[in-house]
């Protein structure tokens, strides 16, 4: 079968899509993946077939000019609250305007839309995969009659706030409820002569590659599969000092992918980090591009600062890591085992990181009174309690316990057939 990936342009969010994108192509599936511009030399590097789409979003242009309190309305703000008076129907509202006007409709551009939709008409996919905020994805499956489906690398707190508001809004009068998102996409459905359905935002299913105990159970059809670490185009190099055991236990610290390629804040002050570090019996390990290096006032002098390095080459070397709370840096670090010290200061990076510290794999570093002081408390717990260990032992279990990209795919070719229209069947 023909099988059509897509999403937006940011490594971060397209790193999710690359193993099942192998496990298909070597399945014997034609696979293309398809995102703005930007994205194609990271796509090539992977080794897979890239398809640009429209023109380049333009979301670094959105954060400085809205201003940093479009970031703060969703800070520490807990998405899974379900009292009214805590997250009220009206914050629920704001908050999918913001993202809709904000970010949906930014990421997803007029042009890639089209181009999207135009290309899909050209290559007839029977099945289109797509990174759960390129809503275009579903928008080409719509037009085309694809099946298509949600790839997920991240707990599934965006889908659970949206059914939220329209659980919410049920129990409203027709007009009193307000819908940015579904309104967003009937109109860009209805310029491609489709119609707008509810699983335009869910997807007929989704592909799910959080373990259990971190997965979330909304009722909705999914395939869970294993997480399969891939940190990005590189370089994936092993560099000498990684082909030596540590002679000290090695802690790993790095602030994401995000940070660098984008004008998305930092959430901590690297100064601060490397304060609560310097005075242990570590060696650490941080990954910091040249910006970022720059606002460092002092390296310690048992750091070690390297501008990339694979996650999947250092982590099975260290005992622990602070990470800013990302989705590919939590479940690469889960899938080898390392206790975390995450950073949850918005939307999934909380709860990922409170389930980490329900789960006893790690602690939840709040931005709320955070301080060196205290970062330095918790990675010195993680550090000399076993049970850190043994709970992201647990951890990797899980993980482990889950389908190999590989072995869904016959699954995947299942419900394709089931789903896509008879007009798409070729």
């Amino acid at each position: 079968m023909r099988v059509l990936l897509t999403a937006f342009a940011q490594d971060a969010h397209l790193n999710g899509l690359v193993p099942l994108a192998w496990a298909l192509r070597t399945a014997g599936h034609e696979v293309r993946v398809a995102s703005q511009p930007d994205a194609v030399t990271s796509i090539t590097r992977a080794g897979l077939t890239a398809v640009p789409v429209g023109g380049n979003h333009r979301m670094d242009a959105v954060i400085p000019t809205v201003g940093p309190g479009m970031l703060m309305h969703h800070m520490d703000r807990d998405y899974l609250e379900n009292r009214p008076e805590r997250l009220s129907l009206d914050y629920l509202r704001a908050s999918n305007a913001i993202l809709t006007a904000t970010f949906y409709g930014q990421i997803n551009n007029d042009s890639m839309i089209d181009a999207l939709v135009d290309y899909a008409r050209f290559w007839q996919p029977d099945l289109v995969l797509w990174e759960p905020f390129t809503f275009a994805g579903a928008v080409a499956a719509k037009a085309t009659g694809a099946a298509h489906a949600r790839l997920l690398a991240f707990p599934d707190l965006f889908a659970h706030t949206h059914l939220t508001l329209r659980r919410r809004q049920a129990e409203l009068p027709g007009e009193l409820r307000d819908d940015p998102l579904e309104e967003w996409l009937a109109y860009t459905l209805d310029r491609h002569g489709a119609a707008f359905d509810p699983d335009v935002v869910t997807g007929q299913w989704s592909v799910d590659q959080m373990p259990p105990g971190v997965r979330m159970e909304l009722g909705l059809p999914r395939v869970p599969t294993r997480y399969v670490p891939y940190n990005g185009p590189g370089p994936a190099v092993v560099p000498d000092w990684l082909r030596r055991p540590p002679e000290r236990r090695r802690v790993c610290l790095t602030l994401g992918l995000t940070i660098r390629d984008t004008e998305f804040p930092n959430a901590v002050d690297v100064n601060d980090v490397f304060a609560s570090l310097a005075d242990l019996d570590v060696e650490v390990v941080a990954t910091l591009s040249e910006k970022e290096l720059a606002q460092v006032s002092r390296v310690p002098d048992n750091a070690r600062v390297v501008d990339h390095v694979a996650l999947l080459a250092l982590l099975p070397t260290c005992s622990a890591i602070v990470h800013h709370g990302g989705a590919g840096t939590w479940a690469t670090a889960a899938a080898y085992g390392v206790p975390q010290v995450a950073l949850g200061w918005m939307w999934d990076a909380i709860y990922r990181a409170r389930r980490l510290e329900e789960l006893g794999a790690g602690l939840h570093l709040h931005s709320e009174g955070l301080t060196v002081g205290v970062l330095r408390d918790k990675l010195v717990r993680i550090l000399d309690d076993p049970s850190f260990a043994e709970g992201a032992r647990r951890l990797r279990l899980a993980m482990l316990s889950s389908p190999s990209p590989n072995e869904v795919v016959p699954t995947l070719e299942k419900l394709t057939a089931r789903h896509r229209s008879v007009a798409a069947a070729r």
